[in-house]
């Protein structure tokens, strides 16, 4: 029996292992005929630099664009597949349970996502790698089917 999947969800940083796992969540939503929306999570780290100004916006949307691309060249060329995305910020100063895990979540049952694709911890556990370590979190508390990769 094949699952009913109407709508993946990707969660997406600024790291290489975010791109692949947009890239697989491409081809999952086109393999069931489903849309896919792409959530950038952003790290505090991100949120301190624009403020600071230490930060360019330019080059976290720089990045965030080029996340959406490689996602993008793995859809149907038919256009049978909707992408759509957005942004969520991974930590809260007012809210101590708001993480990267939580935050994902919250957005995959606020949009009703069918099935979850996250990118896992590397080896080499990058500092920029915000998602990777929330990985965890989601593959224990999703209700829905998660692919890490």
């Amino acid at each position: 029996m094949t699952p009913e999947i109407d709508l993946v969800l990707s969660a997406a940083d600024n790291t290489q292992e975010a791109a692949e796992a947009a890239a697989c969540a491409a081809e999952v939503a086109a393999r069931y005929d489903a849309d896919l929306h792409l959530l950038h999570v952003i790290d505090q780290r991100i949120v301190r630099g624009l403020e600071t100004g230490d930060l360019p916006s330019e080059v976290v949307a720089d990045r965030q664009q080029w996340i959406t691309g490689h996602a993008r060249q793995h859809l149907p060329e038919d256009g049978s597949v909707t992408l759509t995305q957005s942004g969520a910020i991974g930590f809260s100063k007012d809210r101590l349970d708001q993480t990267p895990g939580s935050v994902i979540l919250t957005v995959a049952d606020n949009l009703e996502a069918d099935f979850l694709v996250v990118p896992r911890v590397t080896a080499h556990g990058s500092p920029d790698e915000v998602l990777g370590k929330a990985a965890l979190h989601v593959l224990e508390y999703a209700e829905q089917p998660v692919l890490s990769v």
